[in-house]
């Protein structure tokens, strides 16, 4: 009886000690897949770097080094530069002027005109009439009234005339000091650009350059920027301005700018004035530009898988919105830029600076 006890005793004891043990061996289990798992999740974690592929040098900008199979999968492609004339522009500032004050002037010039003629023609009337009464009176076939009478009326006519000259003379004095010979002489001579600008199909600019800034020809055609557009309208010269632009106290003139241009009374315009003589220059193609930071890059290839990013000024816009033209001694002898792909090496440049300094 006892050695039954005792067999079931141990029976009992040796199964807890397998299920001990199974659950022992779960627990390892579990711990162990559980770090498998935690590791391989904090290897998806980490970012899959590239391989580095910008150059920091210590002075310019960043050089890129893309090899063949890198340059086809972001399709890249190179072209050799245009040859074109460049012009250096003046970067000048503009501003739509309200004509209400030479509307008015030009309204009391052609009053103070009409009035002018208005006493001639009645003075060329009254005269003959008192020359008339004075032969008659001599003759005894008048009389002193009638004499008196049309005396009085040349008396009066020349005295409207010597009014209406010395009204018409201040008006063209005003006219000539507050906007100059060419649009006063045009309000006293034929009207043509008087007319142009009062019924708008022009409109006057007056167009300041920097401060300490000179021109020694002032070019006979001009172009602005109107607001946050980048086309340009021609405008033409019209004369030096009277007054100056207390904002900027720089050397004025006036331009005329066609109805078609966009611009209004009011209206603050970028213009751009030719200065000095054309130089060789050459095309950047609008799909060749990248901007940042408020400025215009190019990639210029440098070797075969190098690339560096420089800067281009964009004063001069090429026909046909085709891009920029540039002077030429920017660029060595027959260097190419990038044409296709220029904002992929844009961002690949900014991205391996951020994993660098993530690094670091």
């Amino acid at each position: 009886m006892k050695a039954i006890r005792w067999g079931r005793r141990l029976l009992v004891a040796l199964t807890g000690a397998a299920l001990l043990a199974g659950i022992a061996a779960l627990v390892i289990a579990g711990f162990v897949e559980g770090r498998e798992d935690a590791a391989h999740e904090t290897e998806l974690d980490e970012p899959i770097k590239p391989p580095l592929r910008v150059t920091l040098p210590e002075r310019g900008e960043p050089v890129l080094t893309l090899d063949e199979e890198a340059r086809e999968a972001i399709g890249l492609q190179m072209a050799a530069l245009r040859a074109a004339k460049y012009q250096d522009q003046v970067r000048a500032y503009g501003s739509v002027l309200d004509l209400t004050a030479l509307t008015t002037l030009n309204t009391n010039y052609v009053t103070a005109v009409s009035q002018l003629n208005t006493a001639r023609a009645r003075l060329a009337a009254s005269l003959p009439a008192f020359t008339r009464a004075k032969a008659l009176y001599a003759k005894d076939f008048g009389n002193l009234v009638q004499v008196q009478a049309t005396e009085a009326a040349v008396a009066a006519d020349r005295a409207a005339i010597d009014a209406a000259q010395s009204l018409v003379k201040t008006l063209r004095a005003t006219a000539m000091q507050e906007w100059g010979p060419v649009i006063g002489n045009a309000m006293v001579v034929d009207g043509g650009l008087i007319t142009r600008l009062i019924e708008r199909v022009e409109f006057l600019l007056q167009i300041t350059l920097p401060p300490g800034v000179h021109i020694e020809d002032i070019p006979a055609v001009a172009s602005v920027e109107v607001g946050g557009s980048s086309e340009r309208a021609e405008v033409r010269y019209i004369s030096p301005a009277t007054r100056a632009d207390p904002r900027i106290q720089g050397v004025s003139y006036f331009y005329a700018a066609p109805a078609n241009s966009g611009v209004l009374p009011g209206m603050n315009v970028r213009a751009f004035l030719a200065s000095g003589e054309p130089v060789d220059g050459v095309i950047i193609p609008s799909s060749s530009v990248v901007w940042w930071a408020g400025r215009a890059w190019v990639y210029r290839r440098l070797s075969e898988d190098t690339f560096s990013r420089m800067e281009i000024p964009t004063e001069m816009p090429a026909e046909k919105d085709a891009g920029f033209v540039v002077p030429a001694s920017l660029f060595g002898a027959d260097t190419q830029i990038v044409t296709t792909g220029a904002q992929m090496l844009l961002s690949e440049e900014f991205r391996s600076q951020i994993q660098v300094g993530d690094d670091d």
